[in-house]
């Protein structure tokens, strides 16, 4: 569903991602870990064809960022982490219909989806409030439903859960359970190791713009002798990945 094949980024003389391979099967929950600087929202940018690899490609249900990138858009939700967008002088209602009607969405349909997003997320209290006041959760939610407005095959999650509390981040963990039961393919980078550890079966790990890891979370633990996947990673980033 998802073909990264030794894809490169340069910026320059700076290499921000250096020959990295991976696939995501469709239906799967894939978690992508680095620390900051290691690569993942430049990889996950172009996924999202916002950027453009130097050299390799990446496919998303087949169609290639570099000669498709239209066809890629279609078919994927994405949403980055740090500023998250959103109009504030609009609802969270509009600013989830502005998105779907950029989709292309029918009027009625987009009508009974964003009823259906707003109960998803437990946002019916503030659908119809301007976003300007909103918390950095809330705002976060409203930026999840605009992701999913359009019922992407394939949805982009650079740290889905910065701004969330406790509650909200676990109705999250339970929204993607509930997307990969619909058959959807999810990649994710976090920090939150425990969140990777629920969610995920098989991770990547970037260092430096480098592939350090790419395989399932019970073969790294083999490899490496060790079980806390906090230590883990610690472990990885400190020795450079080996």
């Amino acid at each position: 569903m998802i073909e990264v094949d030794r894809v490169s980024k340069r910026f320059g003389h700076l290499t921000a991602v250096d020959d990295v391979s991976f696939f995501v099967e469709k239906g799967e929950v894939y978690g992508l870990l680095g620390e900051n600087g290691a690569g993942k929202t430049t990889t996950m940018r172009m996924m999202a064809t916002i950027l453009r690899p130097t050299s390799g490609d990446i496919r998303i249900r087949g169609y290639s960022v570099l000669s498709e990138p239209v066809e890629v858009r279609r078919r994927i939700g994405i949403l980055f982490g740090g500023d998250v967008g959103l109009y504030s002088r609009l609802t969270a209602r509009e600013n989830i219909a502005y998105f779907g009607k950029l989709y292309g969405l029918a009027d009625d349909a987009l009508e009974k989806r964003v009823e259906q997003l707003g109960e998803m997320l437990h946002m019916s209290e503030f659908m119809d409030r301007r976003v300007g006041g909103f918390s950095r959760g809330m705002r976060q939610k409203v930026a999840i439903a605009r992701t999913l407005v359009h019922d992407p095959d394939v949805i982009l999650l650079d740290e889905p859960t910065t701004g969330l509390d406790v509650t909200a981040a676990n109705m999250f963990r339970r929204m993607v359970a509930h997307l990969q039961e619909e058959g959807k393919t999810i990649l994710f980078s976090s920090h939150n190791m425990g969140e990777i550890e629920r969610l995920c079966n098989r991770i990547a790990i970037m260092h430096k713009g480098r592939l350090s890891y790419a395989g399932t979370i019970d073969a790294l633990r083999d490899q490496v002798k060790m079980n806390d996947l906090d230590d883990i990673f610690m472990t990885m980033v400190e020795g450079g990945g080996r």
